[in-house]
Order: structure tokens, then sequence, then C-alpha cells
């Protein structure tokens, strides 16, 4: 958001700002990548999901410098103007759309669901089924396939 951000600040000529929040930017998202490292080496069961290489998150990356470069090389030849201690503030509420969005709120719990109702549940405690044995497989009988010849004469003609 702080990259998106600046570049707005950029195009609206506030080169200062847009440097500070990309600053912010590159923090978050050096944060972002480390936790994303960490998140891809973690051993346990799923997919082996590496979030550091999906395509936004290298995109994004290289935005960012590439924004951030370009800021500071304009501010200096350009706008002159002095970059805040501060990074600007983001607006979070989206004032553009269609429609409002509706905060999404968790439907009441039946009166049904006690805590003996969830016990019992337990699947350590299920009857064993040995009806569920695997059928051995059956072997399969090779078919003749017919003996097809191309026909010259198929009635196709090529104009």
């Amino acid at each position: 958001a702080y990259c998106y951000h600046g570049q707005t600040l950029l195009a609206s000529d506030k080169c200062g700002e847009a440097i500070r929040s990309l600053q912010e930017s590159e923090k978050f998202f050096a944060k972002a990548e480390a936790l994303c490292k960490e998140y891809g080496e973690t051993r346990g069961p799923g997919t082996t999901a590496k979030p550091s290489g999906h395509l936004f998150f290298r995109k994004l990356g290289s935005l960012i410098k590439n924004t951030l470069e370009k800021c500071q090389r304009e501010n200096g030849f350009i706008y002159f103007q002095k970059v805040p201690a501060e990074a600007p503030q983001l607006e979070l509420k989206a004032n553009y759309g269609l429609v409002e969005p509706v905060p999404f709120e968790f439907p009441a719990l039946n009166a049904h669901w006690t805590p003996e109702t969830l016990a019992a549940f337990d699947l350590t405690k299920r009857p064993k089924d040995d009806t569920a044995k695997p059928k051995p497989d059956e072997e399969v009988k090779p078919l003749k396939e017919p003996d097809i010849k191309p026909q010259k004469d198929s009635g196709c003609q090529i104009s």
C-alpha cells in the first residue's frame, strides 16, 4: 500500500512524501520477505508453498526499488523537497466504488452445539470397519484391435 501510495504522491508532485512512503514500503517489504522465507522453510503437512517466490512478491520488490530510485533522482534534480520524518498516513477506508462494503459477522451459535455434543465427535472412538478391505485388482484382458487399412477412394475431394 505504501508503494502505490508513493507512486500516487509522485504523480501529484509531492516527491518528499513519496520518498518517505517508499522508504516505509521498503521496510515492510523486507519484514514480509523474512517472514515468507521462514514460512517456506517450515516443515509439516500440506503443500510446500513459497510465497517469496510468487510473481507478485518478486515484482513488488523491484517496483519499490525502481520507484524509490526514480523519486530520489527527481527530487535531486527537479523538486528539492524535504523528506519528512514520519510516513504519510494511508487512507484505509475506500471512498470510491459502486457499493458500500458490508461488514462480516459470524452467525449466532445454535443451542444444540454444546461441549457434550462436540465431544461426541471423537474419531478415535469409532468402530473398526473390517468390510472396507480393498478389492484385488482384476487382470485386464487385451482386446484385439481391428486391422484398419487406409482407403484411397473415400469420396472426399480437395478443390
